[in-house]
């Protein structure tokens, strides 16, 4: 598994027939910090597989963009490439964007990507006051949940897909 952690370019390439990787990246944007994540998954050989899970909260006037390109190569048929981008928006002034993207130059692949920005649901606090829990707690809760996803190895970006 790989975990990207800090703002920046990554490029991940599988180079080798057969291999498979799993991406996960979370982050918590506060205050007016900037999370800039830039991600390319390079295909570059048949039989490979990659799932990435990027997740971010954003909240106060802090920014964060999630930019992911899976890239599959001519060589690489057979190739299985997820890609999910989520953002939990918790402020009218953050600033959040989730651009998912396929460069696709093989014609045996099998490959997605989805992205959402969302706020926190008024139900899912609603559900929780009524159990006695207050709305920081609840929030607090939501976020760490949220956030977790991202960060345990057997979390499949849907449920549709196996876990690697």
């Amino acid at each position: 598994m790989i975990t990207l952690s800090e703002s920046g370019y990554y490029r991940i390439e599988l180079a080798e027939s057969g291999v498979e990787v799993l991406i996960r990246g979370a982050w918590h944007a506060q205050q007016n910090n900037e999370v800039l994540i830039q991600l390319d998954i390079v295909h570059q050989a048949p039989r490979t597989r990659s799932e990435t899970l990027l997740r971010g909260v954003v909240e106060d006037s802090a920014k964060i963009s999630l930019t992911g390109t899976i890239i599959v190569e001519e060589a690489a048929q057979d190739t299985n490439a997820f890609l999910t981008e989520n953002i939990l928006l918790l402020s009218d002034q953050a600033q959040a964007e989730a651009i998912p993207n396929l460069e696709i130059h093989a014609n045996q692949v099998k490959c997605s990507h989805a992205a959402t920005i969302t706020n926190i649901n008024q139900e899912h606090l609603f559900y929780f006051a009524a159990r006695g829990i207050s709305a920081a707690t609840a929030t607090r809760l939501i976020i760490d949940g949220f956030l977790a996803a991202a960060t345990t190895k057997n979390s499949p970006t849907s449920q549709a897909e196996r876990p690697l």
